[in-house]
């Protein structure tokens, strides 16, 4: 079998979906995407499979360790986000060829379902207390929430009691009954993080997430030592050797890789099974497609430490366009008691609606994310 072509669709609301064709009819899809930056990943994508044309896409390791080790500078979010849609449609394309599933090509599965959570808010949550009731009816058992709005190094009080009375809202809506993962999304720098980190502990998070940038992960030994609340952070680590010294460090209980950005289904995997090596748990990052969640359940099923999911089902930044809009069987991503099943049909387990892939990148989209400034005018971290 050889790859014969490509082709890429910019798709609302802010995605980006990949399908390679070979010579005997069997095609994969992917999904390279880094958010806000869709035509930079397009266009190393297409770099990339300039040197893939002609061969084998059974090869996936051969061909992996050309895209990565091909070129003199290497990994980074573009770079490595272009691998993960690629990687994923190979999976795909190799599932389809031996009709099963990925997971039964990387181990079979070590659970038959996965226990998903739900956002709730957005980039700046208000009424939590309401939203959470609202997941809680869906049938969902974890959320996700942002903790902050901007943080300056060294902020107010007033900014932090805003944060605990969401979170009391939250507990005061749903009680105990409903678990939570709070959110830094990096906006918070070290002395504020180690602030909140103990006043969040009576509310008994889930995991708080990025509490401080990735580019500052050493500070992490000192936030764990302040709380018990676990700690988890990863969305913006790209490989297996980023991974590597955040996990000899000690200072993280949960890793959470994203398989559109950390290398796709071949690097994951390796991540999160050298992260089992250090009793860490896996919450893989995924706000984006049915693709990229599709590639992240396939992984999950396979291993004994991923624990949690990350999904996008009416997430407010797919306001125009969602998941299931993607989708010939909506039911494979069908979540009950806050649980979804393993897709089992082959490959990546879904099945794609090209018409309407075609027909929503005609208009496609040019997503970025918001800028957020301080009062002195300084930018700040969204």
């Amino acid at each position: 079998m050889k790859i014969t072509n490509y082709t890429l669709f910019q798709v609302l609301p802010r995605w980006l979906f990949l399908k390679i064709e070979t010579d005997e009819g069997i095609t994969g899809w992917g999904e390279p995407i880094i958010e806000g930056k869709a035509a930079t990943v397009k266009a190393a994508v297409d770099e990339l499979m300039h040197d893939l044309i002609g061969k084998d896409p059974m090869n996936i390791e051969g061909l992996w360790n050309i895209m990565y080790r091909g070129g003199f500078y290497r990994g980074g979010p573009i770079l490595m986000s272009a691998i993960s849609g690629i990687d994923q449609a190979l999976w795909d394309i190799k599932g389809k060829f031996f009709n099963a599933p990925v997971h039964q090509l990387i181990g079979g599965k070590a659970k038959d379902k996965m226990r998903v959570y739900s956002w709730i808010g957005g980039d700046r949550p208000d009424d939590i207390g309401n939203a959470a009731k609202l997941a809680k009816e869906a049938g969902f058992t974890a959320v996700k929430m942002n903790a902050t709005n901007e943080m300056q190094y060294i902020d107010s009080y007033e900014k932090i009691d805003l944060v605990l009375k969401r979170v009391a809202a939250l507990r005061e809506a749903v009680g105990m009954s409903v678990d939570v993962g709070i959110d830094f999304h990096g906006r918070l720098h070290k002395p504020m993080a180690k602030v909140l980190v103990k006043e969040l502990e009576q509310f008994h998070p889930m995991f708080i997430e990025e509490p401080v940038l990735p580019e500052n992960n050493e500070a992490l030994k000192e936030i764990a030592r302040l709380t018990s609340i676990p700690i988890a952070t990863g969305e913006r680590m790209f490989s297996r050797w980023a991974f590597k010294q955040l996990l000899q460090d000690g200072s993280v209980d949960i890793i959470q890789p994203d398989l559109s950005h950390a290398g796709g289904i071949t690097e994951c995997k390796k991540i999160i099974s050298m992260a089992e090596a250090y009793d860490v748990g896996a919450a893989p990052h995924c706000p984006l497609g049915p693709i990229a969640l599709a590639a992240c359940l396939q992984v999950d099923s396979t291993c004994h430490n991923a624990f949690i999911q990350e999904q996008s089902l009416g997430i407010h930044y797919n306001q125009s366009n969602d998941l299931l809009d993607y989708l010939n069987d909506t039911s494979v991503f069908k979540y009950e008691n806050g649980f979804v099943n393993i897709p089992t049909q082959p490959g990546l387990g879904i099945s794609i609606n090209e018409e309407k892939v075609i027909e929503m990148a005609k208009v496609g989209h040019n997503w970025k994310n918001p800028l957020w400034f301080h009062e002195d005018g300084s930018i700040a971290e969204w």
